[in-house]
């Protein structure tokens, strides 16, 4: 769907993103993640022909976007970080005139922004854009992005700065536009959504890639596996003890083993067994560091 290939977009003596190549799958949501100034909102204008790379090329639906930028656009969805609305305009009105600037016949703007707004759960047709909350004002914005029905979403922060219940009901959102056969660009402060809603996951540090794979891959090459055994017993052991119970930890496979066999020889209580995972926010912060 999008091919990046050797990107590079410079400032005058300022390397924004540096040689950068990455691929969007058809059909899969592909998070890109980085501190300020990684280069991921400027990653995410190239994509969608606002700027231009200084070098490498980048291709939507298999097309140049240098040569074919104004027909890709058509099928694409662009929500930037910050996106004010027309303030004196109501949602309805806000949402005619961005139909009229896609040429939708009346009929079918109707049909889609009804849809929209029912699906985004936005009931304050006619109330005007100014007035709304920024959770509110947010979904509007979505909205528009999705007016003309695109089949590619290009989405810079979709959920900043707003409260949990907003925010998560935008994720998850992004995930049944995904099972509708949408394709979806995201950039994410917040790590939990991404490892949550993201199919793969794109870390970009002072404008290179470092790394772009599924959550599972990225776990085995970058993460750690921690076992966690909670057992009673009679006899005094050493071993970390909470709550009545002894708990024992470790990354090693073969020293559960042997605890549990252990723990079955000598008639011991088997409490809990369990298996921790690094978290996306811990493979990120170790990322960072280095």
């Amino acid at each position: 769907m999008i091919k990046l290939t050797g990107v590079t977009k410079s400032y005058k003596d300022f390397e924004a993103v540096k040689d950068l190549s990455l691929e969007v799958r058809d059909g899969e949501i592909l998070g890109i993640i980085g501190h300020n100034g990684a280069g991921k909102s400027t990653t995410l204008k190239m994509m969608v022909g606002l700027i231009s790379p200084t070098s490498g090329t980048v291709e939507v639906m298999g097309r140049d976007m240098a040569r074919d930028g104004t027909y890709v656009k058509r099928f694409l969805g662009y929500l930037p970080e910050e996106s004010p609305l027309y303030e004196n305009m109501t949602v309805n009105e806000y949402l005619r005139f961005f139909s009229e600037l896609y040429d939708m016949p009346p009929a079918k703007a109707k049909e889609r922004i009804d849809l929209l707004l029912d699906s985004l759960k936005l009931p304050e047709r006619n109330k005007l854009t100014g007035e709304l909350s920024k959770g509110m004002k947010r979904k509007v914005a979505i909205a528009r992005a999705l007016l003309h029905d695109p089949k590619l979403l290009v989405l810079d922060e979709p959920s900043s700065g707003l409260d949990p219940l907003t925010s998560f009901f935008i994720v998850d959102y992004m995930r049944r536009l995904r099972n509708e056969g949408k394709t979806i660009v995201l950039s994410a402060h917040n790590l939990f959504h991404v490892e949550y809603v993201c199919d793969r996951v794109a870390i970009m540090k002072n404008g290179r890639l470092v790394v772009c794979d599924t959550m599972e891959n990225i776990r085995k090459d970058l993460g750690k596996r921690e076992y966690e055994v909670k057992f009673m017993s009679d006899q005094r052991l050493d071993y970390d003890k909470k709550d009545g119970n002894y708990i024992y930890r470790t990354a090693d496979v073969g020293e559960i083993a042997s605890l549990l066999r252990n723990i079955s020889e000598n008639n011991w209580a088997l409490v809990d067994m369990s298996m921790k995972e690094s978290a996306l926010e811990d493979i990120y912060v170790k990322l960072m560091a280095e």
